[in-house]
């Protein structure tokens, strides 16, 4: 019986060492270190886990149970840091939704995995090493018989030592059980996910998340749509974005009766608008565009878990993406309301081109709830096998124009949404395809790559340009175009070398979250620039503003702003950076536990700013609005199948 409880107990011991240490490894990966007090929390919740099993598993079989229970905790360990590089965030269990779409950006997550990841995996591979050695000797002794037979470990216990065992597995997960429960309810409200998680521990942060979810839907499925609508109009009322009243906004109506087109150019940051390389011009064809129109240098992403996906979302609700969730996934069952419904009521026919098959992100069922009356995907492109989506931007906009061509011809108005995608990381341009030289200290570099790979969607911009010009649409369309998310990983290229092979300041949060905004209006008599902060969620509200669609009119509902008519802003940001950050016209906040311990970073200087006590009316309003966003698209009815 003695050694029955030894082996038992050095089975449970080595279990929960082995997995302490893992944990231990992540928090090196997450937090960039590790707060040897905070072990403790991963330690109970390891405990409470073990326990669990100890009292609901049956002896035989209990090895190969730990067994996967490491190569499962190893997987998802291994997946959340290398998750972390590229978000900045801490995966929480619904980040798992989207672990089929990995196979189709492979080669960009190929690129942030680093041999030390791979630690999380080296004693399951010397354990299969031992486990191999052992069955060819077996093999060599006794023919075909696998292992030693059954140990004295395995046997069924008297039942007093099980008793004895059970009562003692009971204490453990009572008193680790209750512990954890109480760190939970301890760093309960804390916004920022990164400081919350790091305090909680990996496991409790999980178990977090499941119980907010739960509560949410409960205070939801109490709750009323209406209520939650006159609550975020209340709060929005209660910011100073516009200081003088006016009848009719400015440029109401600039662009009445015109089409609207709307290209989301992939991983675009505004860094490279303006600038060159050896004499060559970057975005030569953005640059033109910025001249002639109205461009916005300021303004910021907001994306969440599903990206790209997210930012369609945005830009056509505004509405804050979640970040607990790809909207396409999470809410591609409701009835949206956002830019396709607007102008379908106003006699536009709408379309969405993607040149990846419609499913990837689940745009299969969030076109339908946007009330996209066309959807053109991969049947309709020819593959000229530019990157691994396959078609190039070139094609993208060749179909697009024919399709914009076939409304025109039966006088009907088009809003079409293009999502380019030959700007996708890890940017790779083709000989055949690449439009500038990159000097030799830039070959083969995350850098050079991707200013190449950006050169060449800015070119495939100006074949769009050229088509609408030479087909008599040109002074018949609103070109909208501005950035998905961010395109250099830090990790690839850091803000030193991106500000000395570029002679420009480049700050590695603002200016890595800085996506350009330009809008080309037919019969603009000169280009201006507007210097105004903000983000995805105000270009619904400053193209309707421009076609002449009053939001107010329509009892239409959005989360962002006119940029051409309000003179202060302010957007709030998560996922990428965490809940209750937010930039206003002068600065880029992130809070620490909460407002108190945050930093500021000023947009203009790039330097940090002491004094964030003027700010905290923004920190808790922001939190709020996104709060009543989220309320918001959750309370949103179901459409119809």
């Amino acid at each position: 019986m003695e050694r029955n409880l030894e082996q038992r107990l050095k089975l449970c011991i080595t279990v929960f060492l082995t997995l302490l240490l893992k944990f231990i490894l992540l928090r090196v990966f997450l937090f960039n270190g590790v707060a040897w007090g905070k072990v403790l929390t991963d330690a109970l919740s390891l405990l409470a886990l073990i326990s669990l099993l100890e009292l609901l598993l049956p002896v035989k079989g209990k090895k190969a149970v730990y067994a996967a229970l490491n190569v499962v905790l190893s997987f998802i360990m291994f997946a959340s840091a290398v998750y972390n590089v590229h978000f900045g965030s801490i995966p929480t269990y619904t980040a798992l939704a989207g672990i089929g779409q990995v196979n189709q950006v492979r080669a960009s997550i190929t690129a942030l995995l680093e041999p030390e990841h791979f630690l999380f995996f080296l004693d399951l591979l010397v354990l299969l090493v031992v486990w191999a050695t052992r069955s060819i000797r077996s093999r060599s002794r006794s023919g075909w018989h696998f292992g030693e037979g059954r140990s004295q470990y395995s046997l069924t216990f008297s039942r007093r030592f099980g008793m004895k065992w059970r009562v003692s597995m009971v204490v453990v997960l009572l008193v680790s059980g209750t512990l954890s429960v109480l760190i939970i309810r301890k760093d309960w409200g804390i916004e920022n996910e990164i400081v919350r998680a790091e305090q909680m521990g990996f496991m409790n942060y999980q178990v977090s998340a499941v119980v907010r979810n739960s509560q949410e839907n409960r205070a939801l499925a109490e709750g009323n749509l209406q209520d939650t609508i006159l609550r975020s109009q209340q709060l929005m009322a209660t910011y100073p974005y516009i200081k003088e009243a006016k009848d009719k906004p400015s440029n109401f109506g600039a662009a009445k009766g015109k089409n609207l087109i709307i290209v989301q150019m992939e991983s675009l940051q505004n860094f490279p608008v303006g600038q060159s390389l050896n004499g060559q011009e970057l975005t030569p064809v953005m640059n033109k565009l910025a001249s002639e129109g109205l461009y916005f240098p300021h303004i910021f992403q907001q994306i969440g878990q599903g990206n790209t996906s997210d930012a369609e979302f945005a830009v056509n609700t505004s509405i804050y993406p979640t970040g607990t969730v790809a909207m396409s996934t999470g809410f591609g069952s409701k009835e949206l309301p956002g830019l396709p419904r607007l102008l379908n009521n106003h006699g536009y026919v709408t379309s969405t081109f993607h040149v990846n098959d419609v499913k990837f992100w689940d745009r299969n069922k969030m076109y339908p709830a946007l009330d996209f009356q066309h959807i053109y995907d991969k049947p309709y492109f020819k593959n000229d096998n530019f990157n691994e989506f396959g078609p190039s931007d070139e094609e993208l906009f060749r179909v697009g124009v024919e399709k914009l061509l076939e409304n025109q011809k039966q006088h009907q108005l088009t809003y079409a949404h293009y999502i380019t995608v030959s700007n996708h990381s890890p940017y790779r341009v083709k000989d055949e395809f690449a439009k500038i030289t990159l000097p030799s200290e830039l070959e083969g570099t995350h850098l050079g790559n991707y200013l190449k790979s950006v050169n060449y969607s800015d070119y495939a911009l100006g074949t769009l340009v050229d088509r609408l010009k030479q087909n008599g649409l040109w002074d018949d369309t609103v070109l909208v175009v501005y950035g998905d998310h961010f395109g250099i990983n830090p990790a690839e290229a850091d803000a030193k070398l991106i500000s000395s092979t570029l002679g420009i300041p480049y700050h590695e949060r603002v200016s890595r979250f800085n996506i350009p905004l330009i809008i080309h209006v037919p019969d603009m008599e000169k280009g201006k620039v507007i210097q105004q902060v903000g983000g995805q969620v105000d270009i619904l509200p400053t193209v309707a503003n421009l076609l002449g669609i009053s939001l107010d009119e329509e009892g239409f509902n959005a989360f962002g702003h006119d940029l051409l008519n309000v003179d202060h802003n302010v957007i709030g940001m998560r996922y990428y950076l965490p809940t209750g950050s937010f930039f206003n016209n002068d600065i880029l906040f992130v809070p620490g536990d909460g407002f108190e311990d945050g930093t500021a970073v000023s947009l203009q200087t790039l330097e940090p700013v002491t004094d964030i006590t003027p700010y905290r009316s923004d920190y808790d309003y922001i939190l709020q609005l996104m709060k009543l966003s989220d309320e918001y698209v959750k309370m949103l009815p179901k459409r119809a199948p």
